[in-house]
């Protein structure tokens, strides 16, 4: 007889990116995590030895202002907030190894090993900059923290680096009026030397690595037209005050946040090491490693894990990831996420209406390896797991379980419909390649698929008509054991994506927790529990509560956020927006349709993308303050109006050669032209 070889678990370490810990975990948090939840549940139900470890992001400005707005110490708020952010993972089934914090003496030293032998490397570099800073506060200020009125059209209350009203971008040093969101003082220009990685170091390594199969073909190209354009040094430092760790031979100097960010992955598993001595940190970490190491991420942050990371491991003598594995953004109802509508829904108030296990599902039907968003409608959210969980899987329980118990509660040792079971048991194979390629939603469709087939078995059984006629009970209890055997396999297929309904199952067939080899038998002669309803329809009513909830959550925020907002001495808001102009003034603006050829984020920016732009016949490079509402990576291909006659204009990041114009409220919700509108390249717009 062969003997078979034994078989060798896999080594896998598994990160989602780190929440931000100055807010709540809303919807758009739950998408990833979940994803990358259900991947995990997979390996770890195929007997793999896969570790899942996260943590809270805990450093920066933000979080140290937001402390002091509400009267704690950083440290306190950080506690609040990643307790919040347990729960409410807990609450959706997030089944973490570990969660730790980058606030804490594993990344601290983490951070400064990494730190060091960049250094040593020759890999860090000091440059003077300026930079607005706040004198009543002593901070140097990101633009984010300055506000003043347009150099280009007069409009108060302007971020620091581009104007919502009419899309002008500029550097803060050049806003008029400029004051400190802050404390409202008046900034000034002050010089300070900061350190930077020196990543351009790395393109070489970068080029290959990014090609490498390690990212999403999409990714890849869009990191690529980085490389292409070249790379710049990296900030690594930040001045005091400041929330974070201070750099050993760098005093008054601060690791800025995203140095720290992604090293609390490593510093996470150091800290799960200390509990589980069979994890070694050097067989996950160490530059020779042979485990595997995935990151799963959203697409707004894969600069910093595509480009900043591996270098920066790299430098340092530590492993590159095997995968970087980005994801789209939430949208709710065809649209952004929408506070004044409702649809900015936090994890917690979502668990106060909704079974979670809901929404575990309707994300695993909607995603798939690619990069796409991800549309929560909440109607087709409704339909979809009332059709699909409580009408078709759910149903093959209710409809045979209780002739079973009527007729002794135990299932027949006879399989009435081998076709059938051996279909469900071979669909294993291409199941389990889908959840390994994170093909949730066709591996969702498969399943679905055999949950009709065994309900049109049913159907033609019609059990309930048999149990009406004497002397028909073993074909009832053939027909009803086919049935639950079904049921337990699309449970057991089910598992990564609704472990309670697993754990429910369990319960009921009078089973251990279900592996995935348990897809090789079948239940025979096995006596079940009584059935008990495993799911819930969903009433439209329960959603319809949901997002007023969140919607009086967005009114008691904004309230709050009012009663301590800090005095500015900015514009008053009711001052005129800018001189008026006369027609003949208007009818000077020649309005053309440009075509987005490529988009790019801008280093040191916070709200501003590099378009470059087809005219039809001639390109545009293009600063426009977008960042907000688009990632770049959707851009390309869109149409959008421009300025096409306005003078170049010299900024601190590059000449912008027109002005992009868009519509909306400003903030998230602005919109460009659609790709499928009629207008071409260079049409005049009248």
């Amino acid at each position: 007889m062969k003997q078979t070889e034994p078989r060798h678990p896999r080594q896998i370490l598994v990160t989602s990116a780190l929440p931000y810990a100055n807010g709540p975990i809303h919807l758009g948090h739950m998408l990833e995590h979940i994803q990358t939840d259900i991947w995990v549940r997979f390996q770890k139900l195929r007997g793999e030895n896969c570790t899942y470890v996260c943590a809270d992001d805990a450093h920066g400005t933000p979080i140290m202002l937001k402390a002091e707005q509400r009267g704690l110490t950083p440290e306190q708020l950080i506690a609040e907030v990643k307790a919040g952010h347990e729960r409410d993972f807990a609450g959706f089934g997030i089944e973490f190894d570990n969660y730790h914090s980058t606030h804490s003496e594993e990344n601290r030293a983490l951070a400064e090993l990494i730190y060091a032998r960049n250094r040593d490397q020759g890999n860090i570099v000091a440059r003077e900059i300026t930079q607005l800073f706040d004198p009543e506060k002593n901070l140097f200020l990101a633009d984010r923290f300055v506000k003043g009125t347009c150099p280009n059209c007069g409009a108060p209350d302007q971020y620091g680096d581009n104007c919502e009203k009419c899309g002008a971008t500029y550097g803060a040093e050049e806003l008029k009026d400029p004051y400190s969101t802050i404390s409202g003082a008046k900034p000034v220009l002050k010089a300070n030397t900061q350190l930077f990685f020196d990543l351009p170091k790395y393109q070489g390594m970068l080029r290959h690595w990014i090609q490498s199969g390690a990212l999403q073909e999409g990714i890849a190209n869009k990191l690529k037209e980085w490389l292409d354009a070249g790379l710049q040094q990296w900030d690594i430092s930040r001045e005091a005050p400041y929330f974070g760790f201070e750099i050993p031979d760098q005093p008054g100097k601060f690791f800025y946040v995203w140095m720290d960010a992604p090293i609390g992955y490593m510093a996470s598993f150091k800290n799960l090491c200390q509990r589980r001595p069979e994890l070694d940190f050097d067989a996950y970490w160490g530059e020779q490693a042979s485990t595997e190491l995935y990151h799963f991420i959203g697409k707004d942050i894969i600069n910093f894990h595509g480009l900043f990371w591996p270098a920066m491991l790299t430098g340092a003598g530590f492993r590159r990831p095997t995968a970087v594995w980005a994801h789209g953004f939430v949208t709710v109802n065809g649209a952004k996420m929408s506070k004044s509508r409702g649809t900015f829904i936090k994890a917690e108030t979502y668990l106060q209406h909704l079974n979670p296990e809901y929404l575990r599902y309707y994300f695993a039907v909607k995603l798939s390896s690619r990069i796409d968003d991800i549309d929560l409608n909440l109607e087709d959210f409704t339909q979809r797991v009332n059709s699909d969980l409580v009408n078709k899987v759910v149903n093959i329980a209710s409809r045979t379980a209780g002739f079973i118990k009527k007729l002794g509660g135990t299932l027949s040792p006879d399989n009435a419909n081998r076709a059938l079971t051996d279909e469900c048991q071979a669909a294993a194979t291409e199941i389990a390649r889908l959840y390994e390629e994170r093909e949730f939603g066709r591996a969702m469709r498969e399943i679905m698929a055999l949950a009709d087939k065994a309900n049109h078995y049913i159907d033609e059984q019609a059990p309930w008509a048999l149990s009406k006629q004497p002397g028909h009970e073993q074909q009832i209890l053939d027909c009803c054991t086919v049935g639950i055997n079904v049921f337990r396999l699309l449970v057991l297929y089910l598992k990564p994506v609704l472990p309670r309904l697993a754990q429910q199952t369990e319960a009921f067939l009078n089973i251990g927790p279900l592996t995935w080899e348990d897809h090789d038998y079948l239940l025979l002669d096995h006596a079940i529990n009584k059935f008990k309803p495993l799911l819930q329809r969903i009433d439209p009513q329960q959603v319809q509560t949901l997002t007023e909830a969140a919607r009086q959550d967005a009114e008691r925020e904004a309230r709050a956020a009012a009663s301590t907002a800090p005095p500015v001495s900015g514009p008053l808001s009711g001052e005129p927006l800018a001189p008026q102009i006369q027609f003949d003034d208007f009818a000077k603006i020649d309005l053309r349709v440009a075509k987005i050829v490529s988009a790019r984020h801008v280093d040191g920016a916070d709200k501003l993308l590099q378009l470059t732009l087809d005219l039809g016949g001639e390109t545009r490079n293009v600063f426009a303050g977008i960042k907000a509402a688009y990632d770049p990576a959707g851009l390309e291909g869109r149409l959008t109006v421009m300025v096409a006659n306005l003078a170049p204009r010299k900024m601190k990041f590059g000449v912008s050669e027109g002005m992009v114009m868009a519509a909306g409220p400003g903030g998230k919700d602005i919109f460009l032209l659609a790709p499928d509108s009629g207008a071409e390249p260079g049409m005049r717009v009248k």
